[in-house]
């Protein structure tokens, strides 16, 4: 059975920094990317950031760049989200996902149709 846990969310005070964990199990985790989502209040669920199978290839939404970086531990079966100067507009529950084919680039990246097993979510609340 495939299973993604995520972990790691918190409140914290604009300007600060969390790092989210994404544990995954049920199948051969180093030949699939995986992406990190979030959904704020209201809001679509957006393409965060994504990491191809190996680590080479990293992707992350504008509104994130130079702020937020995606890595993986293959040997640990786990991707992070290192988040830094967070802003109020990153309040949201991030989901991590695991794609659903091999094919994975800087145009499939973000859609969530193409990923097929999701975390349960861990919240992100950016408040002073």
């Amino acid at each position: 059975e495939v299973q993604l846990q995520a972990s790691g969310g918190g409140s914290v005070q604009p300007g600060g920094s969390l790092r989210l964990s994404c544990g995954a199990s049920g199948f051969t985790f180093d030949d699939y990317a995986i992406g990190w989502f979030r959904q704020g209040p209201g809001l679509e669920r957006e393409g965060v950031a994504g990491i191809s199978s190996r680590g080479g290839s990293k992707y992350y939404a504008d509104s994130v760049k130079g702020r937020f970086t995606i890595s993986r531990d293959n040997a640990k079966n786990t991707v992070y989200l290192q988040m830094n100067s967070l802003k109020p507009e990153d309040t949201a529950v991030y989901y991590c996902a695991k794609a659903g084919t091999y094919y994975f680039n800087s145009a499939v990246w973000p859609l969530p149709s193409r990923y097929n097993y999701w975390g349960q979510g861990t919240q992100v609340t950016v408040s002073s």
